[in-house]
């Protein structure tokens, strides 16, 4: 019984609504009584100041912290309008609602979109509650949202920083493995030439597993070496003729397209501002993937682009096995492959490699949709507009000057 009267008195004190610090700027002192009157009759607890000068509003800013400013439109000397100038000029996010004898509905929206929060008439102070609740809350609102994005941008520095850290430790690492692995895999090559066959089939068998073994290793440090390296050097950009890149694309898989007979053909591509060697990679893997991933059929491939609003999209096609709709994510994953070693050779790591200088390009890359056997990759590459034209040119005058 003691318990729950406890219980039922606590219920019953009533709550202490926190004060809302109005500064008001208004010329006429009757007047701001009538708004301090209307904002306690409505249930507000208030404390209010009130000011009719600029100075005197710059002051207030200073020795207090209003939520909320109600200023009259017209005063005189100078106009509520201004005190939002002032806010600005000082940083400060204070919600103003004007609080008018006359205003009219243009003039109005146009102080809203100046910066007032809202604004009340003088013969219809009843609005003037609701209007402060939602000025509140859309402060409120906007406090939350620049945390939430000082949040986000935080987590996005952390999340650079982490994968700067990761690319040098991977570099690194890459770096310092080759040359002992260098020797590993020298001496059991050393070991297959001299002792295969003079063992038992047993031993043939362990040779060759370590043989193996330490050419893939090779070939996966130099793939990490590959992708780690994209990225670390500063990307200089300059006007690219992608025709141009292809067709040394083409001339570094040359023996790789006799030995398969395959066809490339390829549309006449745009230039862009791109880094030439990266631009050329890309091509050059894509192509690759589309000469390894085959079954049976001669490999014909195809080059084009088109213009879609301020990109270049190209794309690339081919006749080979094809990739399942629900592995278009996963491609691009580093060291993520969709068969095994057995069926296809390669650390899968090509498509990481293209979609990381895709997205330093500032486009994207992604698996298109494709009609019949094969496949087709896109990409996006800004299109270049009249002031890179321009400013290429400068930097040509510039270097020739230069010399």
């Amino acid at each position: 019984m003691t318990t729950t009267g406890t219980q039922t008195a606590v219920q019953n004190v009533p709550q202490i609504k926190p004060k809302l610090e109005v500064l008001i700027v208004e010329d006429c002192l009757a007047d701001g009584e009538l708004v301090v009157r209307e904002l306690h009759r409505t249930g507000f607890n208030v404390s209010a100041h009130q000011v009719s000068k600029a100075s005197e509003f710059q002051e207030a800013l200073k020795n207090t912290s209003p939520d909320i400013i109600l200023a009259d439109y017209n005063l005189g000397e100078w106009r509520g309008m201004d005190a939002i100038e002032m806010l600005r000029k000082a940083d400060l996010d204070i919600p103003l609602i004007l609080v008018s004898g006359t205003i009219g509905d243009e003039t109005a929206v146009e102080c809203i979109k100046q910066g007032a929060s809202d604004y009340v008439l003088k013969d219809k102070l009843s609005r003037l509650p609701s209007a402060i609740h939602r000025a509140l809350q859309e402060k409120k609102l906007r406090v939350e949202r620049t945390e939430a994005d000082q949040k986000l941008a935080k987590k996005v520095e952390e999340l650079a920083r982490s994968n700067r850290d990761l690319e040098q430790f991977a570099y690194v690492a890459s770096h310092d493995l080759q040359e002992p692995l260098r020797m590993v895999s020298a001496y059991t090559q050393l070991l297959a030439e001299r002792y295969r066959g003079k063992l038992d089939e047993q031993a043939d068998k362990y040779i060759n597993y370590a043989v193996d073994g330490a050419t893939r290793m090779q070939d996966l440090i130099h793939d990490l070496l590959t992708f780690s390296r994209v990225g670390r050097a500063e990307m200089v950009l300059k006007i690219t003729d992608c025709n141009a890149v292809v067709e040394q694309s083409v001339k570094n898989l040359q023996k790789s397209i006799e030995e398969t007979g395959s066809t490339v053909t390829c549309g006449h591509l745009p230039s862009v501002m791109a880094n030439g060697p990266q631009l050329e990679q890309v091509f050059q893997n894509l192509m690759t993937n589309a000469i390894k991933f085959r079954d049976g059929a001669i490999p014909v491939i195809e080059i084009g682009a088109e213009r879609k609003r301020g990109d270049w999209i190209f794309s690339v096609c081919d006749n080979g096995i094809g990739i399942a709709p629900e592995n278009a994510e996963v491609i691009f994953s580093i060291f993520h492959r969709l068969h095994t070693r057995m069926e296809y050779s390669g650390n899968g790591i090509g498509l990481s490699i293209c979609k990381k200088i895709i997205e330093q390009h500032g486009g994207k890359i992604w698996l298109g949709n494709h009609t019949g056997p094969g496949c087709t990759f896109n990409f996006s590459i800004p299109a270049m507009e009249n002031g890179d034209l321009k400013k290429n040119a400068e930097n040509q005058r510039g270097t020739v000057g230069g010399r």
